[in-house]
């Protein structure tokens, strides 16, 4: 019997190394084991379902995909097949057809070596650790499928770029965008053909690089979070004299934005201007932020007149929560963001689009939106510190801080008037995540932030 690795499967997602831990054998076994998880969680046989599947450009993604696909059909269930799609092209399949779930076949921003699958139930709410994982993992390891259902499952090709295409351009008043010089990076990812043909409706002058999809991955690594990937693009928007530079990773459900200085847009504040335009366009609404995120974000909600919800980190947390507080926008600042009119899902089109929007109405540049924030909020960014014992380690924070107000929605949060911060464990590796924020001073984040290190690493 096939020795599975457990390390593959992870908090949201299951991602190894293509033919190590990973490869066609097991990828129909998660295929079978998926059809059955769904059918368990709604109380039905799997030859009742319909699942959506897509994959990425990855060189092991057609043939890894053709598995996942097999173990579902194997298992009775109708499986619509809408090929080479960037990851939220799959979520608007679930959403907008009443899916009763799906599998997109990517390892999203991993270097070219991995391969994987995000999982998904009705609403394009992700399987977890918490919540369908772990189920997926234990059917597989025991591989007591038996033989293929008879008849086996239907399956139905799509193209949905179309429909996706005019649903995302909704968001936005196409005539309001301004004619501005935007550096497009995809990565080589699925960027350039999600997003390209919506971009070629706007007034604005493209540079785009590396906008085909390229399993090899021939200049960076698809993960514009690292420095190192960001690079180019930083340099590409000062040597164009660009506006704005954005970068998407590989399986597209992330953008990430330079300013016309060559400077980073973090996450938080990205948040609070992409909040600033929803609440614009729904006054009232309810916006939910991540616990790490800077005080920015309530701030602005607040002042524009909507409702700000602190929530737990994490895909199915913001997916559930929106639909249960009928949300408008959900933001992480690992540059997740979730919109209620995209089925609650994460999408790395919708805040490209929205931020040309707010630039043109705003008639302003980036680094002049984002000002008030960076002289007004200093954020340390997330610091991760390995103990042994993390538990133990967070309660005695938690005592040495019992003065700040402390809460547990997502490990512990620390709150005084002028700066807070959260510590917050790592589901798979032996680590605390430190992430904290002043309102006085650099100066004075980085003297908080060094005594709270200090703590943890003692």
């Amino acid at each position: 019997m096939k020795t599975v690795d457990p390390s593959i499967f992870k908090a949201y997602d299951i991602r190894g190394i293509y033919g190590e831990q990973l490869d066609e054998e097991l990828a129909y076994l998660i295929g079978r084991a998926h059809a059955r998880v769904l059918a368990n969680e709604y109380s039905t046989q799997p030859e009742d379902l319909e699942i959506g599947l897509g994959h990425d450009m990855r060189l092991s993604a057609p043939a890894m995909a053709e598995r996942y696909r097999d173990g579902m059909l194997d298992e009775g269930a109708t499986v619509l097949d809408i090929g080479e799609v960037a990851t939220e092209q799959l979520y608007f399949t679930v959403g907008s057809r009443s899916l009763d779930g799906g599998v997109m076949c990517t390892a999203s921003h991993n270097p070219k070596a991995y391969t994987g699958a995000k999982l998904v139930k009705r609403g394009a709410i992700a399987l977890s650790g918490d919540s369908g994982i772990a189920d997926v993992q234990r059917l597989v390891v025991e591989n007591n499928f038996g033989e293929p259902a008879e008849p086996r499952g239907e399956l139905i090709e799509l193209a949905i770029e179309e429909e996706f295409a005019r649903a995302t351009m909704k968001f936005i008043d196409p005539s309001r965008v301004r004619p501005m010089k935007v550096v497009l990076d995809g990565g080589n990812g699925m960027a350039g053909p999600m997003v390209g043909p919506l971009l070629d409706q706007l007034p604005i002058e493209q540079v785009q690089t590396y906008w085909e999809p390229n399993g090899e991955f021939p200049d960076h690594e698809p993960n514009p979070l690292l420095p190192e990937n960001r690079r180019f693009i930083v340099e590409k928007v000062l040597s164009e004299g660009a506006e704005l530079g954005i970068a998407w990773d590989g399986d597209a459900d992330r953008c990430f934005f330079i300013d016309d200085t060559g400077q980073f847009v973090d996450g938080d504040f990205l948040t609070a201007l992409l909040a600033e335009s929803i609440v614009e366009k729904e006054p009232g609404a309810t916006i939910l932020y991540d616990v790490r995120a800077s005080r920015a974000v309530r701030d602005t909600v607040e002042k524009r007149g909507g409702t700000a919800l602190v929530n737990r980190v994490g895909h199915a947390f913001f997916k559930t929560r929106m639909r249960d507080e009928h949300a408008a926008f959900g933001g992480e600042v690992s540059g997740h963001y979730y919109f209620r009119e995209f089925y609650c899902a994460d999408s790395g089109t919708i805040p490209a689009l929205l931020i040309l929007e707010l630039l043109s109405v705003r008639e302003k540049r980036m680094s002049e939106l984002l000002a008030p924030y960076r002289e007004n909020y200093f954020i340390s960014g997330e610091i991760n510190s390995e103990v042994s014992d993390q538990e133990a380690k967070m309660k005695e924070i938690e005592e040495r801080h019992s003065d700040g107000e402390i809460s547990h929605l997502d490990g512990v949060s620390v709150d005084y008037p002028d700066w807070h911060f959260n510590v917050r464990p790592s589901n798979t590796e032996p680590l605390l995540r430190l992430n904290l924020e002043s309102l006085v001073s650099q100066e004075d984040m980085e003297a908080k932030r060094d005594e709270v290190l200090a703590l943890i690493r003692s």
